[in-house]
């Protein structure tokens, strides 16, 4: 990831897009996640082309309208959470930012007033 190498070793998946949904940017979490997609080869493709239906449908949706889409998933008894939102600079709209996240089976939760 240019720029910002804070990021390279983040234990989360980091996957950038512009608003057409070309990958402009990954981490090594990332890129590992999706290897046989094709890693790092995916910056410069675009993130559309390897979602099937419906979730391509969806993809498009939230690049066209910014909103913020936020859900848990389990795969192979890993539970995550994906965090997709727009991203902007000096307040134009610029693409999404996906964050993927481990959830830990054990999580305290608090409720702070």
């Amino acid at each position: 990831m240019a720029n910002h190498s804070w990021v390279n070793e983040f234990p989360g998946g980091v996957t950038v897009c512009d608003p057409e949904g070309i990958i402009v940017e990954m981490n090594e979490v990332s890129a590992e996640s999706f290897k046989d997609e094709g890693g790092m080869d995916l910056i410069g493709k675009n993130m559309l082309d390897c979602h099937p239906e419906p979730s391509r449908t969806k993809v498009k949706e939230l690049l066209e309208t910014k909103q913020l889409n936020v859900y848990t998933t389990e795969k192979k008894g890993v539970h995550k959470i994906i965090y997709q939102s727009p991203w902007y600079e000096n307040g134009k709209y610029r693409g999404f930012v996906e964050l993927s996240l481990v959830i830990p089976s054990e999580i305290p939760h608090f409720i702070r007033d």
